[in-house]
């Protein structure tokens, strides 16, 4: 493996962020720490899929919103099934944002992004479910490293109770909420019970080496 080439760094209101590529891979870095790449998205999928099927199956064209952009792995693959209706992604970094529609990322998301279904919301997710009046059948929400390990203090917020009851407000009746996390949380799925949601399971995506990765969910009661 090559050791990776920078090719954009940028200051904003939560630090630094970079994109840099390795080989064929890009990677995107948050205050000095890795947050993701290109090399495996089977996470990201699982993320959406996740979600999509905890939905009861009668439900038409079920709105989702994506919680980080990131790598464009969640918008593309919620974007190829044809079961989604609207697809709102919240990323509050402009970086990424420009990265996708502008730079290296272009080949990873234009269709996605062109998709009618999609729209992309340069915010802050926190404050967006805290303040947005926008109810959504499914919350699939891929920021930070997870509950337990946050490169930004602020994204503490999403994962406390306040947090969670704001995620739920967000929710139709009977929807699903889906957290991504780089290591299982039993702390968190005593959150999301504490908080009201029906249903909390783990479900495990295995990597090459460490804990799995993994996906916490939890249904809005109907």
């Amino acid at each position: 493996m090559s050791s990776p080439v920078t090719l954009d760094r940028r200051e904003g209101p939560y630090g630094e962020v970079v994109l840099r590529r390795r080989d064929e891979h890009f990677e995107i870095i948050a205050n000095g720490t890795f947050l993701m790449d290109t090399s495996d998205g089977r996470s990201e999928r699982l993320l959406v899929d996740a979600a999509r099927d905890a939905l009861p199956a009668d439900r038409p064209a079920p709105s989702v919103l994506i919680g980080g952009l990131g790598v464009g792995f969640s918008l593309a693959h919620a974007a190829a099934d044809p079961r989604w209706g609207r697809i709102t992604v919240v990323e509050r970094e402009a970086a990424i944002i420009d990265w996708h529609r502008t730079g290296p990322l272009v080949p990873l998301s234009a269709a996605s992004l062109a998709d009618p279904r999609s729209a992309v919301l340069h915010t802050d997710l926190v404050a967006h479910l805290h303040t947005s009046a926008e109810t959504y059948d499914a919350l699939c929400l891929d920021i930070d490293n997870g509950p337990d390990w946050t490169v930004t203090e602020d994204n503490l917020g999403l994962y406390s109770p306040a947090g969670l009851a704001a995620c739920k407000d967000r929710l139709n009746p009977g929807g699903v909420l889906a957290v991504w996390s780089a290591q299982p949380s039993s702390t968190f799925e005593n959150s999301l019970r504490n908080a009201g949601f029906n249903g909390v399971r783990t479900e495990e995506i295995r990597v090459a080496r460490g804990v799995p990765d993994v996906v916490h969910l939890g249904v809005r009661p109907a």
